[in-house]
Parts: C-alpha cells; structure tokens; sequence
C-alpha cells in the first residue's frame, strides 16, 4: 500500500485530520508515573488507549526519545500503535547522500515509521534516500511554524520567495507521489497559496494550539478539493491537558474537541 492510499484510508476510517504529536517531556510526566519502570512508554500508551480512534497519526519528535533508552521507547511506542495510523518520524534529517541513507534506513527500516520530516537545504541528493519507496513519505520542511521562519525562508529568490521553490521542487521530485510539505498553520495566507502550488501533496501542519494558528484558515486554504490530504499536528494542548491522574482522559476530550472543531470547518467549506 502506497503512503497516499494508507493515509487517505485511515482519514475515511476515523473521518479524522488530526495527529497527536508524542512530544513526550519527560519532566512534564504526571507524577502517578513516575515509578514505573518506563514513565515515558506508560505515557504514550495510556495516551494512544484514549485517542486512538480519534487521529489519522502519530508523530513522534526524536528530540524527546534521543537519550538514555529513548530508542527503545520509540519502538515500544510505534508497536502498541495500530498499523492503519500513520507514524511519522519528526526529525527534521538532511543530509549528503551516505549519511542520509543511514537516517532513512533507521526511521523506516529499523523503527518502521510511514513518514519522515526532511530537510531540503542540502538538496535532491539529500531527500532521495527517503523516498525511494512509495510506502514512505518525506515532508519537506517548506514554511515552518515558529518565529524564525522568516530569517530564510521568506528570502526572495529570483522573484520568489524561497519557501515557494521548495513546493515547486517538491512537485518535481514527487514522481513516486511520496513527498509532502511541512507547513505552519501560523502563515495561512502563505498557506493557501502553497496549497495552489501543491492541490495533491499532502501538508504536514503544525502551530496549531500553543503557537495559536489559526484552525479555521488551516482547514479552508489547507485542504485539497475534496476536504483532505491535510495532517493538522497538535502536541501540547492534547497530551498536556492535564498534569493530574486523568490527564489521558482530558486528552481524549481535547482530542475530540478538537477533531470537532477541524469537521465543523471541513463540512463549511467542502460539504
């Protein structure tokens, strides 16, 4: 099964854009955790029991797992996920060509996720070795969320700014219909625009929540045609609901607020 196919699948199924991101701090465990022998994996289980049927995918951000037993954790984590959800690998690689091909073979080969955040900097050579198969997808980093996004990728570049080249190459590089583009919900003008770039890649989107992008403009300029091919991230607001004993119970009602909310937007402007 092509990624395409499994993430359309899961979105039918769940009728679902949301991904809960398992940005899992490990001092922000809440303290009934503390004592098992896998505070970090307890977490992510109790918070993938509650949400499970509410999300087209997981993400994973290796800056919370890169440490003492942290790659065991993610394993762990991706195991006790249903194999219909999409996992995605939020590490942001590039690189040149051999060391790419090591990032690739771990995130895909070793801990088996369906998708990977990539870093187009370096170039084609350095994204190839993640979308040779089209079962996995590479979300190029085009516009992201935070601040900083404007120190370059705002540049002009022959007349374009240079966010705009990474779509146009993306569309380019996408002969096996794998690659998708990251994209922050904080620049919904750049977004619909991007979209119009892109009307079948699918966006990976984060900002949503903490960085207080806009949910309405997401889903209007974000989707494609038919109300879809969009992966609204959100991580804090969900897992962190709660710092108490019910905290998987209150991300499940965020979850499902918030899965609301993304239907709600989708049904107005998509039918």
């Amino acid at each position: 099964m092509t990624f395409i196919q499994k993430l359309k699948n899961i979105q039918r199924k769940t009728n679902s854009l949301l991904c809960i991101g398992l940005d899992t701090d490990s001092s922000k465990i809440p303290s009934s955790l503390r004592k098992s022998k896998n505070p970090q994996l307890e977490f992510n289980k109790r918070i993938i029991e509650a949400t499970y049927d509410l999300v087209c995918a997981y993400k994973l951000n290796l800056a919370f797992y890169e440490s003492s037993n942290g790659y065991e954790t993610i394993h762990q984590t991706l195991e006790f996920i249903t194999k219909s959800i999409v996992t995605i690998a939020d590490g942001k690689r590039g690189d040149i060509g051999n060391t790419a091909e090591q990032y690739a073979k771990s995130i895909f080969i070793d801990w088996k996720f369906d998708a990977a955040t990539v870093n187009p900097y370096m170039g084609k050579d350095s994204v190839a070795p993640f979308i040779k198969d089209e079962k996995h997808c590479a979300f190029l980093l085009a516009l992201t969320s935070n601040p900083g996004s404007k120190d370059f990728q705002y540049l002009d570049v022959k007349g374009q700014p240079l966010y705009e080249h990474v779509a146009a190459k993306a569309m380019r590089w996408n002969t096996k219909k794998n690659i998708g583009l990251v994209v922050g919900a904080t620049h919904p003008l750049e977004l619909k625009r991007i979209r119009l770039m892109v009307p079948d890649i699918p966006l990976l989107i984060p900002g949503i929540g903490a960085q207080q992008g806009d949910l309405e403009k997401t889903i209007r300029y974000g989707c494609n045609k038919g109300g879809g091919l969009v992966i609204i991230n959100i991580s804090r607001g969900i897992i962190y609901a709660s710092s108490g004993k019910d905290f998987a119970k209150r991300a499940r009602e965020e979850a499902i607020k918030i899965k609301d909310q993304i239907n709600y937007f989708r049904k107005e402007y998509f039918g």
